[in-house]
Protein backbone atom coordinates (compact mmCIF):
# COMPACT_ATOMS: atom_id res chain seq x y z
CA UNK A 1 0.00 0.00 0.00
CA UNK A 2 1.08 3.60 -0.66
CA UNK A 3 1.94 5.92 2.21
CA UNK A 4 2.97 9.54 2.66
CA UNK A 5 6.60 9.98 1.73
CA UNK A 6 7.07 6.46 0.36
CA UNK A 7 9.93 5.98 -2.09
CA UNK A 8 11.03 3.25 -4.48
CA UNK A 9 13.74 1.92 -6.73
CA UNK A 10 13.25 0.81 -10.31
CA UNK A 11 12.11 -2.74 -9.47
CA UNK A 12 9.54 -1.95 -6.79
CA UNK A 13 6.26 -0.10 -6.29
CA UNK A 14 5.72 2.73 -8.81
CA UNK A 15 9.27 2.28 -10.09
CA UNK A 16 8.37 -1.14 -11.49
CA UNK A 17 5.69 0.45 -13.66
CA UNK A 18 8.37 2.68 -15.24
CA UNK A 19 10.35 -0.45 -16.03
CA UNK A 20 7.22 -2.00 -17.53
CA UNK A 21 6.65 1.03 -19.73
CA UNK A 22 10.25 0.76 -20.96
CA UNK A 23 9.59 -2.90 -21.83
CA UNK A 24 6.51 -1.85 -23.77
CA UNK A 25 8.51 0.78 -25.67
CA UNK A 26 11.07 -1.88 -26.49
CA UNK A 27 8.33 -4.13 -27.88
CA UNK A 28 6.87 -1.26 -29.92
CA UNK A 29 10.33 -0.40 -31.24
CA UNK A 30 10.71 -3.94 -32.59
CA UNK A 31 7.47 -3.70 -34.57
CA UNK A 32 8.04 -2.76 -38.22
CA UNK A 33 5.12 -0.33 -37.95
CA UNK A 34 5.98 0.79 -34.42
CA UNK A 35 4.85 4.24 -33.32
CA UNK A 36 7.96 4.86 -31.23
CA UNK A 37 11.64 4.21 -31.78
CA UNK A 38 13.49 3.95 -28.47
CA UNK A 39 16.92 2.31 -28.84
CA UNK A 40 17.53 2.59 -25.09
CA UNK A 41 14.37 0.96 -23.73
CA UNK A 42 15.59 -2.63 -23.86
CA UNK A 43 18.81 -1.66 -22.08
CA UNK A 44 16.79 -0.61 -19.03
CA UNK A 45 14.99 -3.94 -18.87
CA UNK A 46 18.22 -5.89 -19.22
CA UNK A 47 19.97 -3.77 -16.58
CA UNK A 48 17.21 -4.43 -14.04
CA UNK A 49 18.29 -8.07 -13.79
CA UNK A 50 16.47 -11.37 -14.42
CA UNK A 51 14.46 -11.28 -11.21
CA UNK A 52 12.77 -8.04 -12.21
CA UNK A 53 12.69 -8.83 -15.93
CA UNK A 54 10.42 -11.83 -15.96
CA UNK A 55 7.22 -10.26 -14.56
CA UNK A 56 7.82 -7.09 -16.58
CA UNK A 57 8.29 -9.06 -19.79
CA UNK A 58 5.12 -11.07 -19.19
CA UNK A 59 3.08 -7.98 -18.43
CA UNK A 60 4.32 -5.51 -21.04
CA UNK A 61 6.84 -6.94 -23.46
CA UNK A 62 4.30 -8.72 -25.65
CA UNK A 63 4.46 -7.72 -29.29
CA UNK A 64 0.82 -8.67 -29.79
CA UNK A 65 -0.41 -7.35 -26.45
CA UNK A 66 -2.61 -4.34 -25.82
CA UNK A 67 -0.36 -2.93 -23.10
CA UNK A 68 2.57 -2.33 -25.45
CA UNK A 69 0.18 -1.02 -28.10
CA UNK A 70 -1.22 1.58 -25.73
CA UNK A 71 2.25 2.68 -24.62
CA UNK A 72 3.21 3.05 -28.29
CA UNK A 73 0.15 5.22 -28.92
CA UNK A 74 0.76 7.30 -25.80
CA UNK A 75 4.44 7.73 -26.62
CA UNK A 76 3.64 8.94 -30.14
CA UNK A 77 1.24 11.57 -28.76
CA UNK A 78 3.85 12.99 -26.39
CA UNK A 79 6.59 12.76 -29.03
CA UNK A 80 4.43 14.80 -31.42
CA UNK A 81 3.74 17.30 -28.66
CA UNK A 82 7.49 17.79 -28.13
CA UNK A 83 8.05 18.26 -31.86
CA UNK A 84 5.22 20.81 -32.10
CA UNK A 85 6.52 22.74 -29.07
CA UNK A 86 10.15 22.85 -30.18
CA UNK A 87 9.74 25.90 -32.42
CA UNK A 88 9.26 28.46 -29.69
CA UNK A 89 10.36 26.62 -26.55
CA UNK A 90 13.89 25.79 -25.38
CA UNK A 91 13.06 24.29 -21.97
CA UNK A 92 10.95 21.18 -21.48
CA UNK A 93 10.01 19.69 -18.11
CA UNK A 94 9.19 15.98 -17.86
CA UNK A 95 7.44 15.35 -14.55
CA UNK A 96 7.83 11.85 -13.11
CA UNK A 97 10.31 11.25 -15.92
CA UNK A 98 10.95 7.64 -14.98
CA UNK A 99 12.86 5.96 -17.83
CA UNK A 100 11.82 8.53 -20.43
CA UNK A 101 14.55 8.95 -23.09
CA UNK A 102 13.15 11.79 -25.19
CA UNK A 103 16.11 14.01 -24.35
CA UNK A 104 18.26 11.50 -26.25
CA UNK A 105 16.05 10.01 -28.94
CA UNK A 106 14.23 13.11 -30.27
CA UNK A 107 15.64 15.94 -32.35
CA UNK A 108 15.81 19.21 -30.40
CA UNK A 109 16.67 22.76 -31.41
CA UNK A 110 20.18 23.80 -30.43
CA UNK A 111 20.20 25.21 -26.91
CA UNK A 112 17.28 23.12 -25.67
CA UNK A 113 17.22 21.86 -22.08
CA UNK A 114 15.16 18.91 -20.91
CA UNK A 115 14.56 18.80 -17.15
CA UNK A 116 13.81 15.28 -15.89
CA UNK A 117 12.05 15.35 -12.52
CA UNK A 118 11.69 12.17 -10.45
CA UNK A 119 12.81 10.34 -7.35
CA UNK A 120 16.58 10.08 -6.90
CA UNK A 121 16.85 6.27 -7.08
CA UNK A 122 14.95 6.11 -10.39
CA UNK A 123 17.04 8.84 -12.03
CA UNK A 124 20.28 7.30 -10.71
CA UNK A 125 19.39 3.95 -12.31
CA UNK A 126 18.58 5.63 -15.60
CA UNK A 127 21.77 7.66 -15.60
CA UNK A 128 23.89 4.57 -14.98
CA UNK A 129 22.34 2.83 -18.00
CA UNK A 130 22.65 5.91 -20.22
CA UNK A 131 26.20 6.78 -19.16
CA UNK A 132 28.16 8.31 -22.03
CA UNK A 133 25.19 8.70 -24.36
CA UNK A 134 24.17 12.09 -25.71
CA UNK A 135 21.11 13.41 -27.49
CA UNK A 136 20.64 15.59 -30.55
CA UNK A 137 20.60 19.18 -29.35
CA UNK A 138 19.18 18.77 -25.84
CA UNK A 139 20.96 19.16 -22.52
CA UNK A 140 19.65 16.73 -19.90
CA UNK A 141 19.24 18.13 -16.40
CA UNK A 142 18.25 15.69 -13.68
CA UNK A 143 16.10 17.08 -10.85
CA UNK A 144 15.94 14.55 -8.03
CA UNK A 145 12.85 15.37 -5.99
CA UNK A 146 9.54 13.79 -5.05
CA UNK A 147 6.59 15.50 -6.74
CA UNK A 148 4.76 15.52 -3.41
CA UNK A 149 7.47 17.85 -2.09
CA UNK A 150 8.54 21.39 -3.07
CA UNK A 151 9.73 20.41 -6.53
CA UNK A 152 9.48 23.96 -8.01
CA UNK A 153 12.33 25.07 -5.72
CA UNK A 154 14.47 22.18 -6.96
CA UNK A 155 13.57 22.92 -10.59
CA UNK A 156 14.47 26.59 -10.24
CA UNK A 157 17.75 25.66 -8.54
CA UNK A 158 18.52 23.41 -11.53
CA UNK A 159 18.31 26.40 -13.88
CA UNK A 160 14.67 26.55 -15.03
CA UNK A 161 13.75 30.05 -16.22
CA UNK A 162 10.08 30.85 -15.43
CA UNK A 163 10.20 34.02 -17.55
CA UNK A 164 10.77 31.95 -20.70
CA UNK A 165 8.11 29.79 -22.40
CA UNK A 166 8.25 26.14 -21.41
CA UNK A 167 6.75 22.79 -22.36
CA UNK A 168 5.48 20.36 -19.74
CA UNK A 169 4.87 16.61 -19.99
CA UNK A 170 2.52 14.94 -17.50
CA UNK A 171 2.56 11.33 -18.68
CA UNK A 172 1.85 8.22 -16.62
CA UNK A 173 1.75 10.28 -13.44
CA UNK A 174 -1.59 11.51 -12.14
CA UNK A 175 -3.10 8.26 -10.76
CA UNK A 176 -0.02 7.86 -8.57
CA UNK A 177 -0.57 11.23 -6.84
CA UNK A 178 -3.10 11.88 -4.09
CA UNK A 179 -5.75 14.46 -5.01
CA UNK A 180 -4.11 17.22 -2.95
CA UNK A 181 -0.75 16.68 -4.63
CA UNK A 182 -2.38 16.73 -8.07
CA UNK A 183 -4.05 20.05 -7.27
CA UNK A 184 -0.70 21.43 -6.10
CA UNK A 185 0.94 20.12 -9.27
CA UNK A 186 -1.28 22.14 -11.60
CA UNK A 187 -1.09 25.22 -9.35
CA UNK A 188 2.69 25.06 -9.46
CA UNK A 189 2.89 24.46 -13.21
CA UNK A 190 0.63 27.44 -13.80
CA UNK A 191 2.78 29.62 -11.53
CA UNK A 192 6.01 28.58 -13.29
CA UNK A 193 4.73 28.66 -16.88
CA UNK A 194 5.03 31.96 -18.71
CA UNK A 195 2.65 32.97 -21.48
CA UNK A 196 3.17 30.89 -24.58
CA UNK A 197 3.97 27.79 -22.55
CA UNK A 198 2.39 24.46 -23.49
CA UNK A 199 1.44 21.32 -21.60
CA UNK A 200 0.50 17.76 -22.53
CA UNK A 201 -1.33 15.57 -20.03
CA UNK A 202 -2.44 11.96 -19.96
CA UNK A 203 -5.85 12.17 -18.29
CA UNK A 204 -6.75 8.76 -16.81
CA UNK A 205 -9.84 7.37 -15.11
CA UNK A 206 -7.93 5.44 -12.45
CA UNK A 207 -11.02 3.58 -11.25
CA UNK A 208 -11.74 2.20 -14.71
CA UNK A 209 -8.06 1.42 -15.26
CA UNK A 210 -7.86 -0.69 -12.10
CA UNK A 211 -11.17 -2.39 -12.89
CA UNK A 212 -9.97 -3.45 -16.34
CA UNK A 213 -6.39 -4.28 -15.38
CA UNK A 214 -6.74 -7.31 -13.12
CA UNK A 215 -4.87 -9.50 -15.62
CA UNK A 216 -2.09 -6.92 -15.96
CA UNK A 217 -1.75 -6.73 -12.17
CA UNK A 218 -1.52 -10.52 -11.96
CA UNK A 219 1.17 -10.68 -14.65
CA UNK A 220 3.17 -7.82 -13.18
CA UNK A 221 2.91 -9.20 -9.66
CA UNK A 222 1.83 -5.79 -8.34
CA UNK A 223 -1.74 -4.82 -7.53
CA UNK A 224 -2.23 -1.56 -9.44
CA UNK A 225 -5.04 -0.64 -7.07
CA UNK A 226 -2.49 -0.49 -4.26
CA UNK A 227 -0.24 1.85 -6.24
CA UNK A 228 -2.89 4.33 -7.38
CA UNK A 229 -4.99 6.88 -5.55
CA UNK A 230 -8.61 6.40 -6.51
CA UNK A 231 -10.04 9.48 -4.79
CA UNK A 232 -12.13 11.71 -7.04
CA UNK A 233 -10.63 14.90 -8.38
CA UNK A 234 -11.39 17.42 -11.18
CA UNK A 235 -10.33 16.56 -14.71
CA UNK A 236 -6.95 18.03 -15.68
CA UNK A 237 -8.58 19.68 -18.71
CA UNK A 238 -11.03 21.48 -16.41
CA UNK A 239 -8.24 22.56 -14.09
CA UNK A 240 -6.34 24.12 -16.99
CA UNK A 241 -9.41 25.82 -18.46
CA UNK A 242 -10.18 27.44 -15.10
CA UNK A 243 -6.67 28.86 -15.11
CA UNK A 244 -7.19 30.41 -18.55
CA UNK A 245 -5.33 27.88 -20.68
CA UNK A 246 -6.60 27.06 -24.17
CA UNK A 247 -7.34 23.32 -24.07
CA UNK A 248 -7.99 20.54 -26.60
CA UNK A 249 -8.69 16.87 -25.82
CA UNK A 250 -8.43 13.65 -27.84
CA UNK A 251 -9.57 10.22 -26.67
CA UNK A 252 -6.70 7.74 -26.73
CA UNK A 253 -8.78 5.36 -28.85
CA UNK A 254 -9.36 8.11 -31.44
CA UNK A 255 -5.69 9.06 -31.52
CA UNK A 256 -4.82 5.39 -32.06
CA UNK A 257 -7.23 5.08 -34.99
CA UNK A 258 -5.71 8.19 -36.59
CA UNK A 259 -2.37 6.36 -36.54
CA UNK A 260 -3.72 3.08 -37.91
CA UNK A 261 -3.61 1.28 -34.56
CA UNK A 262 -6.50 -0.38 -32.79
CA UNK A 263 -7.09 -0.04 -29.07
CA UNK A 264 -9.78 -2.40 -27.87
CA UNK A 265 -12.67 -0.14 -26.82
CA UNK A 266 -13.83 -2.68 -24.25
CA UNK A 267 -10.45 -2.37 -22.52
CA UNK A 268 -9.42 1.21 -23.21
CA UNK A 269 -12.64 3.08 -24.01
CA UNK A 270 -13.13 5.95 -21.58
CA UNK A 271 -9.93 5.24 -19.67
CA UNK A 272 -7.48 7.68 -21.24
CA UNK A 273 -7.70 11.10 -22.88
CA UNK A 274 -4.76 13.08 -24.22
CA UNK A 275 -4.89 16.76 -23.29
CA UNK A 276 -2.95 19.61 -24.88
CA UNK A 277 -3.09 23.19 -23.65
CA UNK A 278 -1.42 26.54 -24.29
CA UNK A 279 -1.16 29.46 -21.90
CA UNK A 280 -2.27 32.45 -23.96
CA UNK A 281 -0.96 35.99 -23.70
CA UNK A 282 -4.25 37.40 -22.40
CA UNK A 283 -5.46 35.27 -19.53
CA UNK A 284 -9.19 35.21 -18.97
CA UNK A 285 -9.24 33.74 -15.47
CA UNK A 286 -12.52 32.15 -14.42
CA UNK A 287 -11.63 31.04 -10.93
Amino acid sequence: MRSDGDCWGITESVGATALGVAAARAAETRRPEGLVRDPYAEDFVLAAGPGARMPVVRAFDDETGMSSTYIGVRSRFFDQFCAASAGGVTQTVILAAGLDTRALRLLWPTGSTVFEVDQAAVLAFKDRVLAGRHGDGARRVLVSVDLREDWPEALLAAGFEPSHPSAWLVEGLLPYLPASAEADLFDRIDALASTGSRIAVEQVDAGLLVERSEELSALLGIDLAELMYLDRRPDPADRLRRRGWSVSCTAATDFAKAHQRDLDTAQFGGIATFVEATKPTALGMTG
